[in-house]
């Protein structure tokens, strides 16, 4: 089943990261934006925002910010009624982007917005990070119609040689060229692996490294059906873009494949993949595979706020 968006469509995007992908792609879909962070420097004058505050703490954790979140989940509410859609962007690598998409995306789900969320994955160096990703993940897919997921770290497996913020630009540029094909293309209600290649290499290599990095995160079984872009398609030969389309026919099971047609000097392939069972993210978090119903703290996430209690020493 594909996803339909609808307009009036709302860009929200999360922290710094999120905040960063939600100013380009409101320009991109011509719709309103709204920023949600725990820091203001992640804010313009020109777009609404809301400041999730956690008072005098300094470097507040990640439940605190998700705590705080719900102190101005009135705000929230009021910014996001009366639209169809919402595209969120967020990196659940960072401790904003994870304590907030949960919270926005329940609110999305219990006003009956369509919710398609976009969510970057942290790289594997980042230990103390992967847990909390893959929790968020899990809640924003529950409450999400549809579901985008680019991890950094395959996208670094990959290509070892690049830096993280080689592989932070490649992201957001795959990201984009999806959002920038919403209203044309059909995406699944399902959850999405976003793959792509590091700029620089012929179509052929650009599409073999985009398939590793596809089945580092899903096992091949597992891909449903897939969509693939073909990004400065007017620079590659029409018999080069015949067989590259035919021979991800072959390996995927289903394929559609779009040719952007802009003259970018770099060529490249970005292929999004409808994914149906476990992928290696459902791996982040230890108790993730007891199933929702069977789980006792489900309703609410983990978070934590600053009670003011007065409470003194008895000992």
């Amino acid at each position: 089943m594909s996803f339909q968006v609808k307009e009036p469509i709302l860009v929200i995007g999360l922290g710094g990261a999120g905040s960063k992908l939600a100013l380009k792609a409101k320009d991109s879909l011509d719709s309103d934006c709204l920023l949600i962070s725990n820091d203001s420097k992640d804010f313009t004058e020109e777009v609404p925002s809301v400041h999730v505050s956690t008072d005098s703490v300094v470097n507040p954790s990640m439940q605190l910010i998700r705590g705080s979140t719900y102190n101005v989940s009135e705000e929230i509410k009021s910014k996001i009624s009366g639209y169809s859609t919402i595209v969120m962007m967020s990196n659940l690598a960072g401790k904003a982007g994870s304590a907030i998409a949960p919270v926005v995306s329940e609110m999305c789900k219990e006003a009956d917005v369509g919710l398609v969320s976009f969510a970057i994955m942290p790289f594997k160096y980042e230990k103390d990070r992967i847990f909390n990703s893959g929790v968020s993940l899990k809640r924003v897919r529950e409450n999400s119609e549809c579901t985008v997921v680019l991890d950094n770290d395959s996208l670094l497996e990959s290509n070892p040689d690049l830096t993280p913020k080689a592989c932070y630009d490649i992201a957001n540029s795959a990201i984009m060229h999806v959002v920038e094909s919403l209203g044309t293309s059909e995406m699944s209600s399902d959850t999405n692996i976003l793959t792509t290649s590091k700029e620089g290499q012929d179509i052929e290599d650009s599409l073999r490294d985009s398939l590793k990095m596809l089945y580092e995160n899903a096992p091949p079984n597992a891909v449903k059906r897939s969509m693939l872009y073909v990004v400065g398609g007017s620079n590659i030969p029409v018999g080069v873009l015949n067989s590259i389309t035919n021979l991800t026919s072959g390996i995927l099971n289903e394929s559609n494949s779009q040719i952007d047609m802009t003259s970018e000097s770099e060529s490249k392939v970005v292929i999004l993949s409808s994914i149906q069972g476990m992928t290696k993210f459902d791996n982040y978090d230890p108790l993730g595979m007891i199933p929702q119903e069977d789980t006792l703290d489900w309703s609410a996430p983990d978070c934590s706020i600053d009670c003011k209690l007065d409470l003194y020493q008895l000992e």
